[in-house]
């Protein structure tokens, strides 16, 4: 399945306006599925794209870093497992500030537990 979205992702950039196309492979690895189904494959490209992935049938880590068309240097890291896709980079959008009121009405909540309800006695 990983891999099935990786090479996806792979022809995706490939036919991106902006991708170097005379780039050239710098390095690559690929460990094949063991028994156990525990992976592992890399690669790096002249035009600086990194790539690296480990995993097994309980969750995917990964790493990839390149720079944007703007000139801006991209790293994110991620897992997959069981609780879905987690992508964690500076680039991405992250949701604003609890405002303050919201956070003193959740301590106060905390600290003034409200009482246990009783049932009506007939």
């Amino acid at each position: 399945m990983y891999k099935y979205l990786f090479c996806l992702a792979l022809i995706g950039c490939a036919s991106a306006d902006n991708i170097n196309k005379d780039a050239q492979i710098r390095s690559f690895q690929n460990d094949a599925t063991d028994a156990e189904g525990n992976y592992q494959y890399a690669y790096e490209t002249s035009n600086g794209i990194q790539f690296q992935e480990a995993g097994n049938p309980n969750g995917v880590r990964g790493a990839v870093a390149y720079v944007s068309p703007e000139g801006e240097h991209i790293s994110l890291t991620y897992t997959a497992d069981e609780e879905g896709y987690h992508p964690v980079g500076d680039h991405l959008p992250t949701p604003p500030p609890v405002p303050a009121y919201i956070l003193r009405a959740l301590e106060y909540i905390r600290t003034h537990p409200p009482a246990p309800a009783q049932k009506d006695q007939q």
